[in-house]
């Protein structure tokens, strides 16, 4: 038995609860667990809430929470020959079995060894932001001297992206809440305030030409005020709202497979980007660590960690 973090219905804070399961058992392609650090994400409220039902709607009741961990392979299902048991990895559980919990399943090809140079914490910040920060870059395929606007950077994915940007040697520019200038600007991009005026028109200001690229992580009103500030609409990604289709944007192609995993590992390893974790909190606190995200004021990640 396991105990895991999840929900009887779906709902706000309120559905929250802890409760026991059986260790999954790993099927054909698949590894089990022992999670050592999940990554809290907004699409965990979002699931839990019930606005994602095409993707976990026609799972049973009790759900379990997260998408995003790094553990130890406790054993393998057939086929898997690329894991053994005692490997660290990471990766995405895309099949409903969870991360916040003290054991999980996932599929092998959505996993990745653990280099030694990471800890399981910054490993766990990786399939979310790590690679949502790399699909929307690829995306966009910028040239070296190129602009790029990063609307919503002071996030987990937003700071994630700024650095890869970088990199890249591309000029990034960010929009946030000034709560998140310093950590913002501590990395080198040109912060511009959601509180100090229009953005449009202080984006504007910075680049009169317009921006090369940009990747929206906000959607909404907030990705429709700044879409005409990049010079051609096909090269506006957005990572959260597919409406962007409206503005002649694109929605982020996500890969979610193992090459991702490794790419966004070497970066961090390299030092050409960190996890920009800002908190931890042991399982037990799952619910202040959802919180905090839910929140939508956390700087950074937000992680939960296992006993080991």
């Amino acid at each position: 038995m396991s105990r895991v973090f999840g929900y009887h219905s779906f709902g706000g804070p309120e559905v929250h609860t802890y409760f026991d399961r059986p260790d999954p058992q790993p099927q054909d392609g698949e590894i089990l667990i022992k999670l050592r650090a999940a990554g809290v994400a907004r699409i965990d409220m979002a699931l839990r809430s019930g606005h994602l039902q095409a993707f976990n709607g026609h799972l049973p009741f009790p759900q379990i929470m997260g998408i995003e961990g790094a553990g130890d392979v406790l054993a393998t299902g057939a086929g898997v020959t690329d894991f053994r048991v005692g490997d660290a990895v990471f990766g995405f559980v895309l099949n409903g079995a969870g991360t916040y919990a003290e054991t999980t399943v996932l599929s092998a090809a959505n996993a990745a060894r653990k280099p030694d140079e990471l800890s399981y914490e910054n490993a766990a910040a990786i399939p979310v932001s790590g690679t949502s920060a790399l699909d929307a870059l690829d995306g966009l395929d910028l040239p070296d001297d190129a602009t790029v606007l990063i609307n919503g950077v002071g996030g987990s994915t937003g700071l994630v992206t700024a650095e890869m940007a970088q990199a890249r040697g591309l000029t990034v520019i960010g929009t946030g809440s000034d709560g998140k200038r310093p950590v913002v600007e501590s990395l080198g991009v040109t912060f511009v305030s959601y509180q100090a005026g229009d953005v449009s028109e202080q984006v504007h200001a910075l680049a009169p030409a317009g921006v090369d690229g940009l990747i929206d992580l906000v959607g909404g009103e907030s990705m429709r005020s700044v879409a005409g500030l990049v010079k051609d609409a096909r090269q506006l990604i957005s990572v959260t709202d597919e409406a962007v289709g409206e503005l002649g944007g694109r929605f982020v192609v996500r890969r979610l497979d193992r090459s991702g995993l490794e790419k966004v590992a070497a970066l961090m390893v390299a030092g050409k980007t960190g996890a920009h974790i800002s908190r931890s909190v042991p399982f037990d606190q799952a619910a202040d660590a959802v919180a905090a995200v839910e929140s939508g004021h956390s700087t950074g990640k937000v992680i939960i960690t296992f006993a080991a």
